[in-house]
């Protein structure tokens, strides 16, 4: 069993016992007859993920690599707010007529700000301070901007990143760390979909800048199954596990925008049947 197996198995098995529902309370999410999605619930999971030792892909069912990575490559690097430039239609239903989500995710990662250095959108900001000035408390991305809210077609659910350069014991190796914020989140639709995103995005991030990667710790504030996924999770987390695939970064690339989605894959990934026709609450 992978490390990234257990650590799902058991958030689910905790929200499942000991999480508190909403049944009967105003919700903001509809499923598709109109009829309201409640959950349970679990406040302030925490999951730490040491990606030095495994890649986070679960192997109870396939998570599919290639679409998370385009999706988190048009978010940090495309710096997109539109679907036109996606790969998938995992954000159709939030979208308008020209494919715009409104001033959200990579929206706000593009936006350019003063800083004594120069002009700078938050991305570069983080590259400039991991290069030149690893030790700061203040290498950090925020995408949940109040002034902008009414102007997007979906808060943000992962709104903040924070990263921290440590340094090995009697090394001198550095390596990346990172806290993934997450006000959100629909554990069987997304959990190792951004786990794996933010995952990949630490590797990058890691190899341009010369470090090594380190552990990414996951905060979700909501955590939580929806009423119509608990007999879909409770089958899922009951099948059989197997070992952590392997994760190949290309070498080769030192630019943060350069890498496309071919530079990324895991190898012997085995894993269980893929889990289809999961109903989306919007």
């Amino acid at each position: 069993m992978s490390i990234a197996d257990r650590i799902f198995i058991d958030m689910c098995n905790d929200i499942l016992t000991n999480g508190t529902s909403t049944e009967g309370e105003k919700v903001r999410p509809k499923w598709e007859d109109g009829t309201s999605a409640y959950t349970i619930k679990r406040f302030g999971v925490v999951n730490r993920y040491d990606l030095s030792k495994e890649f986070p892909a679960i192997t109870l069912r396939r998570t599919g690599i290639k679409s998370c990575i385009d999706e988190m490559l048009w978010i940090w690097q495309k710096k997109s707010n539109n679907i036109n430039e996606l790969n998938s239609h995992i954000w159709d239903s939030w979208a308008d007529e020209t494919g715009s989500i409104g001033k959200a995710y990579g929206y706000q990662l593009g936006v350019k700000h003063q800083y004594k250095e120069g002009m700078m959108d938050q991305v570069d900001r983080v590259i400039y301070d991991l290069k030149n000035n690893p030790y700061s408390r203040r290498i950090m991305t925020n995408i949940y901007v109040h002034q902008d809210l009414n102007e997007m077609h979906l808060y943000p659910c992962a709104y903040s990143m924070t990263f921290n350069v440590t340094k090995d014991r009697n090394s001198d190796k550095l390596r990346l760390n990172a806290i993934l914020n997450q006000r959100s989140q629909d554990v069987l639709a997304a959990n190792n979909w951004n786990v794996c995103q933010y995952a990949v995005l630490m590797h990058m991030l890691a190899q341009v800048c010369g470090y090594e990667v380190g552990e990414l710790v996951h905060v979700i504030a909501d955590a939580h199954i929806y009423d119509r996924h608990i007999p879909i999770i409770k089958e899922l987390i009951g099948r059989e596990t197997h070992p952590a695939p392997k994760f190949w970064m290309n070498p080769d690339i030192k630019d943060f925008y350069e890498f496309t989605v071919d530079d990324f894959r895991l190898d012997d990934y085995v894993t269980g049947p893929k889990v289809t026709n999961i109903p989306i609450a919007v």
